[in-house]
């Protein structure tokens, strides 16, 4: 299996383990885990989960190695409006929003689409948004060894929408940023192309 490929077979072992305590936790809250509606939900509940913390079987910098190519090119490459999904690791509720990263070469660049792939990666694990943000970055940083890198995500939190403050519309931002992004022009270039509209 490649190291991004999505997780589509199970191993039926853990599958099975995981289907026995969502029907436990069903029972415990005072549903009939038997009902019709509900008699496959432990083992959908089951793949669903495995499916959303594949990330821990998949290698990020693997993934950047695989597409890197040599270039001169040494301006600024962005990717804005990147869909991220994930669950926090607080309440294991989702949260989602989008990603915006940019990297200037340093000699190498890369397949566009893996960076939306290793967004992937560490956003299907238990996060925290700051952490997603600090483990892309330093990914690309590591890897990749551009002239700069910058990540911004904005989320939106269930754990925030659903309970506790209950604050439907709020958004979290984080940020970091390495090499000529810690200039602060160039850090403003950045903000100002993810926040326009080109088309």
């Amino acid at each position: 299996m490649s190291p991004y490929q999505n997780l589509e077979e199970y191993n039926i072992h853990i599958t099975n383990e995981v289907k026995d305590r969502f029907s436990k936790i069903i029972d415990e809250i005072g549903e009939d885990v038997n009902r019709e509606g509900l008699e496959k939900t432990p083992e959908r509940a089951a793949k669903a989960m495995l499916f959303l913390t594949q990330g821990y079987k998949q290698d990020a910098a693997e993934i950047l190695r695989g597409a890197m190519f040599k270039e001169d090119y040494d301006d600024m490459v962005i990717i804005k409006d990147i869909e991220v999904y994930s669950l926090c690791e607080h309440h294991m509720l989702p949260f989602f929003g989008k990603a915006h990263i940019a990297y200037i070469p340093n000699g190498h660049i890369v397949g566009l689409s893996k960076i939306p792939r290793i967004v992937d990666v560490f956003a299907r694990r238990l996060q925290v948004q700051e952490r997603l943000t600090h483990d892309i970055l330093e990914c690309i940083n590591n890897t990749l060894k551009p002239k700069g890198v910058a990540v911004v995500i904005e989320a939106a939190h269930m754990c925030m929408m659903m309970r506790g403050v209950q604050k439907q519309n709020s958004v979290t931002t984080t940020s970091g940023f390495r090499g000529q992004f810690e200039k602060i022009e160039t850090r403003n270039e950045f903000l100002k192309l993810i926040s326009s509209d080109l088309s």
